[in-house]
């Protein structure tokens, strides 16, 4: 999206456009400059997503007129249209769902004051290590009148806020170790406590900003232009030179990097496979006992503890992230590891439908509503498409993703046949989900790349929401769940 600075003049055959401060070169569609003694930066990735070529993602806005309607309406109510936006944009109906409910809650009426709310979110994004997200928020924190000096680090922060870091770390890493004395602890805190219904908005805005976070990395999201990351005055790779460059002070040689094309693999018929497996599935009428239901369920749980993020490295965050949380090398750990066993957690005793979604509704009016949408809609999701093949019917697959991740944080459908994840989910895919969803900073090209490798890139994201949604959904469950046991 590009707004004139002012009206341009003609200036015939030669390749720049002119305005009264700037150029547009009519070649790279970068700005230069005019003999101001400045230089221009440009930007440092190739579009919104590293992953993603950026002609996919904006031939998408291009022939869509409800997305180009979207984009228009968050630009107008936040002064800028993010990449994170732009990537969602391969799904809309999702999109604008996604885009009301964060509007609601970082802008409209609500328990927390605005800037108490940007902080939150620079704390749930900090702890993930996610700078872009981070950035974002510190620039909006500032706009609604944010002390600067609590930037400095959390211990700069008001206590009430600082009270909050130990419900931020549970939930990003481990969310089944939350219980009603955490709960307790905030709300009755003397002279820094927390209400029900402050505590209710932080929570889902914890939730909302770790399971962007997973989103971000997932996808690849690069930083925007202004933000730290997003730009350079260096120039580029000659594949990419242009005469302005030289004109914008960028004349010395650079190399950079294109990760963007994508090796040919010879697949073997992957999406067939997938597809004749799920018919398998769908035609079978062996039903199983509950007794194995669950015994499928435990074998499920203990095997994904055995799937090992594929980057298994400590990832150091910065003193520019780090300084927002406390106690970093505070991360996800498997169940059973460490001594830790933890029950698991069952759906029909607390589901969102039935407890959590009155209760967020009760205390935070609307909200629950919005979330349900924002949740129904990732799930439901569906263009009947695999690849190339038209008419699939793709809910066992949607199913598999979503009850997988919940499986992951020990959470239970009794209906569900936990059989079926190993039908359909491979290796490749188990890793990325588990990266993605449990240590987003780990998520690599690579990993993005190594599955579900005949599929679109809008089927990836579309992925990657459900993914988030999921992820979302099972820190909710715990966090509302401890809140219900503190108040019966």
């Amino acid at each position: 999206m590009r707004h004139a600075v002012a009206p341009t003049e003609s200036a015939g055959n030669n390749s720049f456009a002119v305005t009264n401060l700037l150029k547009i070169c009519s070649h790279c569609e970068r700005l230069s400059k005019k003999d101001l003694g400045i230089r221009i930066p440009r930007p440092l990735g190739n579009g919104p997503s590293s992953f993603i070529p950026e002609k996919e993602i904006l031939q998408v806005s291009k022939v869509d007129g409800r997305t180009q309607s979207i984009f228009e309406d968050a630009f107008a109510a936040l002064g800028r249209l993010d990449n994170i936006s732009l990537v969602m944009s391969f799904h809309p109906q999702y999109l604008e769902s996604f885009l009301r409910t964060q509007h609601y809650l970082l802008q409209m009426d609500g328990p927390l004051p605005l800037h108490y709310r940007h902080y939150i979110g620079i704390m749930a994004a900090a702890r993930h290590q996610c700078s872009h997200l981070v950035n974002l928020h510190v620039n909006d924190f500032l706009q609604v009148g944010g002390n600067p000096k609590w930037l400095n680090g959390l211990d700069e922060a008001p206590q009430k806020l600082q009270e909050l870091g130990e419900l931020n770390k549970i939930l990003a890493h481990r969310p089944w170790l939350l219980t009603k004395e955490h709960i307790e602890h905030l709300l009755k805190a003397e002279e820094h406590s927390w209400s029900l219904a402050e505590l209710i908005h932080a929570v889902v805005l914890l939730t909302h900003y770790h399971s962007l976070a997973s989103f971000t990395f997932g996808c690849g999201i690069t930083p925007e232009l202004h933000c730290d990351g997003g730009h350079t005055f260096r120039p580029p790779s000659l594949s990419q030179y242009c005469v302005c460059d030289i004109a914008n002070g960028n004349g010395h040689a650079y190399h950079h990097d294109d990760l963007g094309d994508q090796v040919s693999h010879d697949l073997n018929g992957e999406v067939e496979v997938l597809m004749e497996r799920m018919k398998q599935l769908q035609e079978c009428d062996e039903e199983a006992t509950q007794e194995e239901m669950a015994t499928r369920f435990e074998r499920e749980k203990t095997e994904s503890m055995l799937v090992v993020t594929a980057e298994d490295e400590e990832c150091v965050p910065s003193r520019d992230i780090s300084r927002h949380f406390e106690d970093p090398s505070y991360g996800y750990k498997d169940f059973s590891r460490g001594g830790e066993h933890v029950p698991t957690f069952r759906v029909q005793d607390y589901s969102w439908e039935d407890h959590g979604y009155s209760l967020v509704n009760r205390l935070y009016p609307d909200v629950g509503q919005m979330l349900d949408e924002k949740f129904q809609i990732a799930y439901n999701l569906t263009y009947n498409t695999m690849a190339t093949h038209k008419d699939v019917d793709t809910s066992m697959l949607r199913r598999a993703i979503w009850n997988y991740i919940h499986c992951m944080f020990g959470i239970r459908y009794d209906d569900y046949d936990y059989g079926e994840i190993n039908q359909l989910l491979d290796r490749s895919f188990k890793i990325y989900i588990k990266t993605m969803v449990c240590s987003p900073e780990k998520t690599t090209k690579r990993m993005y790349e190594s599955f579900w490798r005949q599929f679109q890139h809008s089927e990836k994201v579309h992925v990657n929401l459900l993914l988030m949604e999921a992820r979302m959904q099972a820190e909710l469950l715990y966090a509302l769940r401890a809140i219900t046991r503190y108040m019966t």
